[in-house]
């Protein structure tokens, strides 16, 4: 600890991404990364972008950005907010709206970013625990809180929650704000942006980088009411008034712009999954039904931790989380047909 650090840093626990090691011919299905490149039409718009406008600041209130994406989901430009990243605008939405006296409730199991902000913006948090089943049940929120958060599909466990019981959790705390992070929603989930209209307490974020493959670009988004959106942009031009450059501004709107290839590759890493739970299923593994694009599973007879310890050394990395009621879990992202034959293969060999 530096005697130059301010008293917060000290106490920090700051989050730590999936690994990203450089192994030869490495089968890489640890950070749920799309196998799939982005739409053409984002690197076209990425050659026209890099020319002598880079010299020029990029739109601060990202307006073509937010038109797009309001046209994309039936709302207006005044409800929504674009960031650097989901992560970003997670970010600000823990300082602007999820900081109060009452305590934010968040699943026991879930992402891990979220203590870290709750930890560096001094709020108070108690976290709800799944059922047996791994499921978020709204019944377990009824108590006194703050804010809400939860993903949706869940992280890391990749289960989904419908939108009764997001709209029971929002009727039964209308006083406060109900954060829905849907970072894998396009893979199977239904998004609760079809809810806003009705709910002034909700807010929506969202990511490029799963779906449409744009994590390289950073581009997240929030979809709520205009009061909650105003509250985003408040501390977003209180910190950081360009958040998005030209290039991801760009690259963004032209991946809204290929709805086609969006859907064909969405679909495909769907029906990847459903081929990939069948084939751990026939090496014994049990796998949760996942709305992701990525599965969580784990084997009766076999540590998680082996396993990923066996694949590693195959040059196969997934993601195990040393942490209490996942520990024997592995999480593999969805990758090619390919990576997942190899993966397969390996497991295999490592379960035989």
């Amino acid at each position: 600890m530096s005697r130059f650090w301010s008293p917060v840093v000290s106490g920090l626990t700051p989050y730590v991404p999936g690994e990203q090691p450089k192994l030869p011919n490495l089968i890489k299905l640890n950070t749920n990364e799309n196998p799939f490149g982005p739409s053409p039409r984002v690197i076209e718009a990425l050659r026209a972008g890099s020319d002598a406008t880079l010299r020029l600041y990029p739109d601060p209130t990202a307006s073509e950005l937010k038109q797009t994406i309001a046209d994309y989901h039936g709302v207006a430009p005044a409800n929504v907010f674009v960031g650097n990243g989901s992560d970003e605008v997670l970010a600000l939405a823990f300082m602007a709206l999820l900081k109060h006296d009452a305590p934010l409730l968040f699943p026991d199991i879930t992402y891990s970013f979220y203590p870290v902000y709750c930890k560096l913006y001094g709020i108070e948090f108690q976290t709800v625990p799944l059922d047996d089943e791994m499921r978020i049940r709204a019944a377990d929120y009824q108590r006194r809180c703050g804010a809400i958060i939860f993903p949706n599909p869940n992280a890391p466990t990749g289960v989904g929650l419908g939108l009764a019981e997001i709209e029971a959790l929002l009727a039964s705390h209308p006083d406060a704000v109900v954060l829905v992070d849907e970072a894998y929603i396009d893979f199977g989930g239904v998004s609760a942006i079809a809810l806003v209209a009705r709910h002034p307490n909700l807010l929506v974020v969202q990511t490029l980088s799963k779906s449409r493959s744009l994590a390289g670009l950073r581009v997240g988004l929030a979809v709520g009411h205009p009061d909650l959106i105003e509250a985003l942009e408040r501390v977003k031009n209180s910190f950081n008034s360009y958040p998005l450059d030209r290039l991801a501004l760009a690259g963004a709107v032209a991946s809204y712009r290929d709805e086609e290839y969006f859907q064909r590759t969405r679909k495909a890493i769907i029906a990847q999954r459903s081929a990939l739970d069948e084939q751990l299923g026939e090496l014994g593994f049990e796998v949760l039904p996942s709305q992701a694009n990525f599965v969580f599973a784990r084997h009766p007879r076999h540590e998680a931790a082996k396993l990923a310890a066996g694949l590693r050394e195959r040059s196969i990395i997934v993601r195990h989380f040393n942490l209490p009621r996942i520990s024997e879990y592995l999480r593999i992202t969805i990758g090619t047909a390919e990576e997942c034959e190899a993966l397969v293969e390996a497991l295999t060999e490592l379960t035989g």
